[in-house]
């Protein structure tokens, strides 16, 4: 909860009046599949996830009338070196790749960003 939540809590807090201020911002959060589709063994971690979901769409309908964009990616499995190590039988190709959630991440921060807010946005990869 501290890392997947209360951190995401502690930095909006601190941003928010800074870009309401300002007249603008974005807030572009990374979540999990397990958000939205938990599996067993895992509560906690799903359960964070969900409640950033939540965090980031309240955060995105509050400020909504100051430009402030505010959206969360969530991606499944991701290819990392972590999670290659740790399911050595996977089938990596099927999981998703962190250059394409960083293009992601730049599309939203971008010209294309102004017109998404409240997202949670799945990007599973190939095992959709």
């Amino acid at each position: 909860m501290d890392m997947n939540l209360n951190a995401a809590f502690y930095v909006m807090r601190a941003v928010v009046p800074v870009m309401r201020a300002a007249g603008h911002g974005r807030i572009i959060a990374i979540g999990s599949r397990q958000a939205v589709q938990p599996a067993a063994n895992v509560g906690a971690y799903s359960a964070s996830k969900a409640a950033l979901i939540s965090l980031v769409q309240t955060v995105a309908l509050e400020n909504k009338d100051r430009n402030i964009r505010a959206n969360v990616i969530l991606p499944g499995t991701m290819d990392t070196a972590a999670n290659r190590a740790a399911m050595p039988k996977a089938d990596f190709e099927k999981w998703v790749k962190t250059p394409n959630v960083a293009d992601l991440v730049v599309m939203l921060a971008g010209q294309v960003g102004t017109e998404i807010t409240g997202a949670a946005i799945p990007m599973y990869g190939a095992e959709g």
